[in-house]
């Protein structure tokens, strides 16, 4: 960290500096619906909005999809108010039901955790019918019907808005394992067609009176690093985060193609950054949700997008698959970047000479939201190395400042503490009133503001240092930030180790302390005994790991390194030499 200065972020908001003043020059948030939102941006009826495997769907069947969805929404009996069970990929079937949803003035609720607590959700929902991909299983339904209380499903084709010509055979392959021998039928079910039929014949009420405030998405948090918690936003949260940023990845130029593969709705960024964001700000929507995680390198080079919404796990594998040729010319891509976890500076130096090797001009960023800011809080617009933490600066709207954890005592400039946001994008709340008051705290200024849990600092120009989630004191001194201690090893490029992260686990001894597990991917030809003595050289005396464990990858959990896996396997002993 730099020297020490003086001021209150939240005041100064050094980081409006690297935002041309034409960009936000009377700038503000729309007071609209999410449809009006993207209705004002629609270039055109016959322009392509979204390309499904093969076919490309215009405008103007999008409007005519989403007022026949909202019909039949109303026809099967969903009212203003109610919550909507969706359990879809990222299908343009589902950005229909969503926009439909906001027209009746229901919400959209989606999960994608395991069964017993999507069945909860849907319990608590109060719901009647659920709205699902084909490939749901017979005894799912019946288990959503006797625990759940729903009386039936609306059955959607995965592939109803394709080409059948347009998967290629590894999304076949993909599509294919996930249905059962004994997927859902009988008379509790509804096809889509069904659905969209009776929707047709609807000469009922269908709009709602417009309430931009009202709850209009509800998605769970993954469950990575806690209980998973629903999270509400609104037509006025989600537009308040993605008018920030849709000028993001712009051209003026060509129209970009913004490629999402296999990330599912449920998640809060999916939604909000990745599907509605790139639809307002004029982009060609590529569609590829049934993709195989070890196959998005084969989806890039067949669609070749300029925007690719990357996580660490994407990344890795494009890299260590081994079927991107030398010669491969990624300079499609102008924009490049792992947003939902922290990358150490191992990762980024890997990311980074991947790209240039393959011509890809892009500088390889870091992103920082999270599902109770609406998705992204900052963008990389900054002059410093992306390195050490970096994740660039807080979004126009968007005010971050960093506290002393768990109060409303702002701290100054290059001051480890909480990371806390105020802006448009904050969640409504969740769905506990008393989660809630504990995330989201009035301040004694009258501002509300988001607090992370996450443990970072700022910089005088307005940089952004997020190092790790929460505060993990260790017996006998020294707190414990996962991305510092990586960096550290990473800096150190200790020979033998190709990736490394931590783990911190309760210390079983200490009441409220900590201690570190070190995993490690080791090069071909390397024991944990090689690297042992220079590892201890590289870190400081209260950060030596507890032991160092050899693993043949880095393994993922809801597209996150499963940190939380790792610590059930250690508590549970596996690890026990």
């Amino acid at each position: 960290m730099n020297q020490q200065v003086t001021g209150k972020p939240s005041i100064d908001k050094p980081w409006m500096k690297y935002y041309p003043p034409q960009l936000i020059q009377g700038l503000t948030i729309p007071a609209q619906t999410v449809y009006e939102y993207l209705m004002e941006r629609c270039p055109g009826d016959d322009v392509v909005a979204i390309h499904y495997y093969g076919r490309d769907i215009r405008w103007r069947e999008l409007k005519e999809q989403v007022d026949l969805a909202a019909r039949s929404l109303r026809a099967i009996g969903f009212v203003e108010g109610d919550q909507i069970p969706i359990f879809l990929r990222a299908v343009p079937e589902f950005i229909y039901l969503l926009l439909a949803a906001e027209k009746i003035g229901a919400s959209v609720l989606c999960r994608d955790n395991t069964l017993e607590e999507n069945i909860e959700a849907v319990k608590k929902s109060g719901a009647k019918m659920i709205i699902a991909h084909d490939f749901l299983s017979h005894e799912e339904l019946n288990r959503y019907r006797k625990e759940a209380g729903i009386r039936g499903a609306v059955l959607l084709s995965s592939i109803r808005s394709a080409m059948r010509t347009g998967l290629p055979d590894y999304c076949w392959n993909y599509l294919e394992s996930l249905y059962t021998d004994y997927p859902a039928y009988g008379p509790y079910t509804m096809s889509w067609e069904a659905f969209m039929a009776i929707g047709d014949q609807f000469t009922g009420k269908v709009e709602a009176p417009k309430d931009i405030d009202r709850p209009l998405f509800r998605a769970y948090t993954s469950g990575s690093t806690g209980p998973s918690k629903q999270v509400i936003h609104s037509a006025h949260t989600m537009i308040g985060n993605m008018h920030q940023m849709n000028f993001y990845g712009a051209s003026s130029e060509f129209r970009p193609t913004w490629m999402v593969t296999q990330l599912p709705p449920s998640l809060v960024a999916v939604v909000v950054a990745m599907l509605l964001m790139p639809l307002a700000s004029d982009k060609l929507l590529i569609l590829s949700p049934f993709v195989a995680a070890e196959d998005v390198d084969l989806e890039m080079m067949h669609y070749r997008p300029n925007c690719w919404p990357l996580i660490p796990m994407f990344i890795e594998t494009v890299m260590r698959n081994g079927r991107v040729p030398d010669d491969y010319d990624m300079s499609h891509l102008f924009s490049a970047g792992a947003g939902c976890e922290a990358y150490n500076n191992n990762q980024l130096k890997r990311a980074q000479k991947f790209l240039e090797d393959h011509q890809c001009k892009a500088r390889f960023t870091t992103g920082y939201g999270c599902s109770e800011a609406g998705s992204n809080m900052s963008l990389p617009l900054t002059a410093h190395p992306i390195k050490d933490g970096n994740v660039g600066i807080p979004m126009p709207f968007t005010t971050i400042s960093i506290f002393k954890p768990g109060t409303d005592e702002e701290l100054t400039y290059n001051t480890m503490g909480e990371i806390c946001q105020c802006g448009p994008g904050t969640m409504v709340g969740y769905d506990d009133p008393a989660a809630t008051a504990r995330t989201i705290k009035i301040h004694s200024d009258g501002s509300r503001w988001l607090h992370t849990g996450d443990i970072g600092y700022m910089t005088e120009d307005g940089t952004i240092y997020a190092l790790t989630r929460g505060e993990a004191p260790r017996y006998g001194g020294g707190s414990l930030a996962t991305l510092p201690m990586e960096n550290l090893l990473a800096d150190a490029e200790v020979e033998g180790i190709d990736d490394e992260f931590f783990v911190i686990v309760p210390d079983p001894e200490h009441h409220r302390c900590f201690v570190p597990y070190l995993f490690v991917v080791l090069n071909k030809g390397y024991t944990v005994d090689d690297i042992r003595e220079k590892v201890k050289e590289s870190l400081e005396a209260y950060m030596q790991p507890v032991d160092i464990i050899a693993l043949p990858e880095r393994p993922f959990f809801h597209f996150k390194t499963n940190r939380i896996g790792l610590t059930r396997d250690i508590e549970a002993g596996k690890f026990n030499k």
